[in-house]
């Protein structure tokens, strides 16, 4: 990923929480997300990355970005573990089942594996079918681990996923 793309991940961002949030968190702040806002948060998070936080892009042939995902170390509150997080997996909503989540995906696993990490963890809303559906055909299982999360004042519950990446 380069700095330019920011403001397209931000766009396949918004739209992915537009779609794949809709009837989970509030509608208001759905529709209130901004595309700008975003791309500024994007490129301020992008160049600022601490060390072991990798952005990647998935672009069609024509070049245009149709896929972004972020990892880096497992966050267990304030402390980076020695496990790798998945932080965010986003596909252009027309695109979604093509094939481009998978790939990004798969990119990060090899990364984390080649880096050394022993597990890829990461948290999806609990009533996100799809994406639940998706990590499990790509071998990662619901690890037990449960925690809240709030948008505009609504509780989401997320649950964890894990993929031993070792052993």
């Amino acid at each position: 990923m380069a700095l330019a793309d920011c403001d397209r991940v931000s766009e396949i961002r918004v739209q992915g929480w537009r779609t794949a949030y809709r009837g989970l968190m509030p509608q208001r702040y759905l529709d209130e997300m901004d595309v700008a806002r975003d791309a500024r948060r994007r490129r301020d998070l992008f160049t600022r990355a601490p060390d072991g936080v990798v952005n990647l892009v998935a672009e069609d042939d024509g070049g245009e970005v149709v896929g972004w995902g972020c990892h880096g170390p497992y966050r267990d509150g304030e402390l980076l573990t020695k496990d790798a997080e998945l932080y965010a997996l986003y596909v252009d909503a027309g695109l979604l089942g093509t094939g481009v989540g998978r790939a990004l995906l798969r990119e990060t696993v090899r990364r984390c594996a080649a880096a050394g990490h022993a597990r890829v963890l990461l948290w999806v809303v609990e009533g996100n079918v799809r994406a639940r559906r998706f990590y499990e055909r790509e071998g990662f299982t619901a690890d037990g681990a449960e925690e809240p999360y709030e948008v505009a004042g609504a509780v989401v519950p997320e649950v964890r996923y894990a993929r031993r990446l070792t052993g």
